[in-house]
């Protein structure tokens, strides 16, 4: 698992046009984050702060909980951080999912489930503004919205909290392969 350090530094390499990590020892990560969608500071070097190293640990605890490779996970977490902190602000953009019962309180740092009529997805939450809620998808799969339109791994949108519903763990699906024990 990746450790956050103060030697870790955000910057925007313009060659790329990406807003890039430095995570030192020649390790750079690339933020997901398209370069129309990022705030003025993402443009300056600037030091993975505290509040960063804070976010970091708790959307990597939320993350344990998918099934995502290791490397996986910290794409997912690094790239939550990043938009915490670097991504314009959004409008809602509920009307590509069902309205859902009963759940809308979920906090930063937890999982959700978005469902479309095309399929559902687990989601990270990144910041909860009160009757709306910034999402990372989750899901490694494009989750359609539309006929013609999909969300990728990792990319973000706001949604109203109604639309929210708690993140049911997968688990095997009686495929009939297990490990005798004992």
């Amino acid at each position: 698992m990746l450790k956050p350090n103060n030697a870790w530094k955000w910057y925007f390499d313009k060659e790329a046009q990406a807003l890039m990590l430095d995570l030192g020892e020649d390790m750079v990560f690339q933020v997901a984050i398209e370069c129309k969608q990022l705030i003025p500071d993402a443009f300056a070097e600037t030091p993975f702060s505290v509040d960063d190293a804070s976010l970091f640990q708790a959307y990597f605890d939320a993350v344990d909980a998918l099934s995502l490779s290791g490397p996986r996970k910290a794409e997912l977490v690094l790239n939550a951080v990043a938009a915490n902190r670097f991504h314009k602000p959004l409008l809602p953009k509920s009307w590509f999912f069902q309205e859902q019962e009963g759940y809308s309180a979920a906090e930063a740092g937890s999982l959700v489930t978005l469902k479309t009529e095309h399929g559902s997805e687990s989601f990270l939450v990144i910041e909860n503004a009160g009757i709306a809620s910034l999402c990372m998808h989750a899901g490694e799969s494009p989750l359609a919205l539309t006929d013609t339109k999909q969300m990728r791994f990792c990319e973000a949108i706001k949604v109203m909290n109604d639309r929210l519903s708690i993140y049911q763990q997968q688990y095997d699906n009686g495929s009939g392969h297990y490990a005798l024990v004992g």
